[in-house]
């Protein structure tokens, strides 16, 4: 169940939605047959297996446990339980475009990736590139001709739900009468093989057998009775699973790094074990991104903070700011890890 029905389609199917979704008692619908039909669209169309390998998309249904920062190509916002608001290169957290019926979701997004591979160069592989050529009004227009139904016009006063300042870990309501949702973060996103096995029956044992990985580099664990819910949190702790809100790895990215990757210039992995020690005993928990070159792997997204390798040994430390493109503004220009730690227990303290 984890590959494609149709190996060409491997690379496509990058469609992101919440890990609690169709559990989250704050969601305003539940997206989960869309998605399915969503990516079964992208497998079964031959077409569409020509979209980059980076294109995505998004589905947000409203839940609390949501990133909603994540930059898409194309995203799609529950406005109540029967409708959607459509966005292009970006996220939900932004000003949609337009406005439709739930089931009109589907020709929508087929008709919506067709045209955008009939207009895209072979240079514009993502919707920001064809957008900086034909403007979005236009797009919408040339979409509409398309269309068997209206594209109605987004609310002017739009607010996505709120969701989760901080990667989520621990015991969360649910929908569902007397269960409740376990969340754990992976120890910089890596999880082992005989930690999977564990999972996988903790998961038959506590749960309904499913394990749902979040984009915050961890997992969740849904309809667990509540009874059950703070056993199966001291067994995710005993796993090596961050369960703690307040742990400082949870709020940190980090890269693979010079130890398996010609391209970065620092071990950005070890530096940011280092950079937890130093969070955990100064009690300061910003979010940062540690990258050991420009491209950004680990995180699509602008992180508060990020520390880019400029040698082995020492980072240029930014903050994110809409004033700044790119990782925002400059601070340091050379840090080492420990003058890193001494900087943000000035700047966050307890």
């Amino acid at each position: 169940g984890l590959g494609p029905r149709v190996a060409a389609a491997d690379d496509v199917r990058n469609l992101l939605l919440s890990p609690a979704a169709g559990l989250d008692p704050q969601a305003r619908m539940d997206v989960r047959p869309l998605a399915a039909q969503l990516l079964d669209l992208l497998q079964d169309s031959p077409a569409l297996h020509a979209l980059s390998a980076k294109f995505a998309l998004q589905l947000d249904g409203g839940e609390a446990l949501a990133m909603r920062e994540h930059p898409h190509d194309l995203w799609l916002a529950a406005e109540d339980d029967q409708h959607l608001l459509l966005g292009l290169a970006g996220c939900p957290m932004d000003t949609p475009l337009a406005r439709i019926e739930a089931s009109q979701a589907l020709e929508l997004v087929r008709q919506l990736l067709l045209l955008f591979l009939e207009l895209a160069t072979p240079e514009q592989s993502r919707m920001r590139q064809l957008l900086a050529q034909v403007p979005a009004d236009e797009l919408l227009q040339r979409l509409q001709a398309r269309l068997d139904f209206a594209l109605q016009p987004a609310p002017a006063t739009w607010q996505p739900a709120a969701t989760v300042e901080r990667a989520p870990a621990g015991i969360y309501p649910q929908a569902q009468a007397g269960l409740c949702m376990v969340a754990a973060g992976a120890q910089l996103g890596r999880l082992h093989a005989e930690q999977l096995t564990t999972l996988a029956e903790l998961s038959e044992r506590y749960g309904d057998g499913e394990l749902r990985l979040t984009p915050w580099q961890g997992l969740l664990l849904g309809n667990v009775p509540e009874s059950a819910s703070r056993e199966l949190l001291a067994a995710l702790g005993e796993l090596g699973l961050l369960t703690h809100i307040d742990e400082p790895l949870l709020g940190l990215v980090a890269c693979t790094g010079s130890a398996a990757c010609a391209r970065g210039l620092a071990d950005s992995k070890q530096h940011a074990l280092h950079l937890a020690e130093l969070l955990r005993a100064s009690h300061a928990r910003p979010q940062v991104h540690l990258s050991a070159c420009p491209r950004s792997c680990a995180s699509a997204r602008v992180q508060p903070y990020t520390l880019l390798a400029s040698t082995p040994d020492h980072y240029q430390l930014y903050q994110r700011t809409p004033a700044a493109p790119g990782f925002g503004r400059l601070l340091a220009p050379a840090l080492t890890i420990d003058e890193a730690g001494a900087w943000f227990a000035r700047q966050h303290p307890a």
